[in-house]
């Protein structure tokens, strides 16, 4: 990052809302983002993620695959997600209403709202109960609810400073994440490079029944990690300038969620290990209490420190957005600062809520997949929707409804673009409807493929069939496209006009 005043604005609350960024303050680049990316997903809860495949019963070598399977094709959808913010200078749900209506991109601070209830969560829950589970063994320090309470507590109150504080100290964090988090994971191959059996056969092979169901899940799970940076990458994106190389772009995010096969497969590694030594934590869905059960006292210590920097690493990626994109939905009321205080106070509800009322790996793995159930379709519809747009966007008309106002290229029916709705709510629904996750949720549809969950395939199809059909069958106005499309005839740009 090329900021002279770098030292100085780590200190300084940051002031910017979802407004355009001005171009002589997008000092970021595709290095920085790759950082933000990788550094949010470099953690404990996404070796969490990691350890699913042998939770499902399935084998290393299955395991490998599907997390390898779900990471790429994750990856490669959310790739171009990540050229919104320089285009437009602000996050992806603002953008998204070029293509949804200015009215219409809450779909994506909701959606936005849940992938942060769900993996801010998940990284609280995660790294508490590795951190109080290495002090048990480092000092003992009994672990209780009291003492998992005050972790849980103590996590999100770090978070939530950082988030406060803003993208600068948020990129610092992540910078300082990437490294040590690495390290710390790949000094996990000393400590378990003798238990580990590659072999490890599973409870559940190809050609036995419930494989199949067992290996896309676990790749749906994986696929949950970049899927849920979706409607984040804009965040952090929309400071880098807008000549920026989009290859470059696209490039940092896929090498991001490539990076993250060190934390899946530490995770997946030693889940296995588990499964031999301590099978009882495998039976429980109790993967950290596991891992910390088969370690070498040595790597105690790594693991707290993994649970530390992975925690605030992946809580402050996750809350930062959607407190950003809470402060535009209600511009009027809540400032960027106090709306990320009000969904840091909710999800904390959450997160005591399902830890200690809900079964954790129920909820984590239902909600992952729920989430890229409705975030894929609304992902492909704005990539559609970039293409056929040639690239052109107005930034300013996007921040109507920021402003109070009406009007503008994207005010198209009163705010909303059923085109771009039209296509996402019923490729929502039906998706869910596919949803087969036995013993945890299935939809009304979900065995019609022999209890095989075929939901991701059939949202993207119909999201990609209805879209194109609808802009084919009505044709969009011809002022959102760029002047110097054959489409586009307007002259005068559309009246704005204040909202009653």
């Amino acid at each position: 990052m090329n900021n002279n005043n770098n030292d100085q604005s780590l200190t300084q609350i940051e002031t910017h809302g979802v407004e355009q960024i001005p171009d002589h303050e997008r000092s970021a680049g595709p290095t920085d983002l790759f950082r933000m990316i990788f550094g949010g997903s470099n953690t404990f809860a996404t070796a969490v993620l990691g350890s699913f495949p042998v939770l499902f019963g399935l084998s290393f070598q299955a395991g490998v695959w599907a997390i390898v399977l779900g990471v790429l094709l994750g990856s490669l959808i959310l790739a171009p997600m990540g050229l919104f913010g320089p285009l437009n200078g602000t996050n992806n749900a603002v953008s998204s209403g070029a293509h949804f209506g200015v009215h219409g991109r809450i779909v994506g601070s909701f959606l936005s709202l849940l992938t942060a209830i769900a993996f801010f969560s998940l990284s609280v829950w995660s790294s508490g109960d590795a951190l109080i589970g290495g002090a048990k063994r480092l000092i003992g320090l009994p672990e209780t609810d009291l003492t998992l309470g005050l972790a849980y507590g103590l996590f999100a109150i770090l978070v939530l400073t950082v988030c406060i504080y803003g993208f600068r100290f948020l990129l610092w964090v992540n910078k300082i994440a990437v490294w040590s988090a690495s390290l710390l994971f790949l000094l996990g191959i000393f400590a378990f490079a003798g238990p580990f059996d590659v072999n490890y056969a599973g409870t559940v092979n190809l050609g036995q029944p419930g494989f199949w169901a067992a290996f896309i899940g676990a790749a749906l799970v994986a696929m949950s990690n970049p899927i849920s940076f979706g409607a984040f990458l804009g965040d952090w994106s929309r400071y880098i300038p807008r000549e920026t190389s989009k290859q470059r772009i696209m490039a940092a995010v896929v090498l991001s969620q490539i990076a993250t096969f060190i934390p899946f497969l530490f995770g997946l590694t030693t889940a296995t290990i588990v499964a031999i030594k301590a099978p009882d934590y495998i039976a429980a869905n109790n993967y950290v209490g596991g891992l910390l059960a088969v370690s070498p006292s040595w790597f105690f210590l790594p693991v707290c420190l993994i649970a530390v920097i992975g925690g605030m690493s992946t809580g402050t990626t996750s809350l930062y957005g959607t407190g950003l994109d809470m402060s535009s939905v209600f511009p009027r009321v809540l400032s960027r600062v106090k709306a990320t205080l009000l969904i840091g106070v909710l999800s904390i509800a959450f997160i005591f809520i399902g830890r200690f009322a809900a079964n954790l790996v129920q909820s984590v793995s239902t909600f992952a997949v729920l989430i890229i159930t409705c975030t894929t379709p609304w992902m492909v519809i704005m990539i559609i929707g970039l293409l056929v747009r040639r690239g052109f966007y107005c930034p300013d008309d996007l921040q109507v409804f920021t402003r109070g106002e009406q009007g503008g290229r994207y005010w198209f029916s009163h705010g909303w673009n059923w085109r771009g709705l039209g296509a996402w709510i019923p490729s929502a629904a039906v998706g869910l409807c596919f949803v087969n996750l036995p013993g945890q949720f299935v939809g009304p549809l979900g065995e019609m493929a022999g209890g095989i969950d075929i939901s991701l395939p059939v949202t993207l199809g119909l999201a990609s069939v209805v879209y194109l059909t609808l802009l084919s069958l009505f044709p969009e106005p011809r002022e959102v496209f760029g002047p110097k499309d054959e489409r586009s005839q307007v002259i005068e740009k559309p009246e704005l006009r204040q909202a009653a």
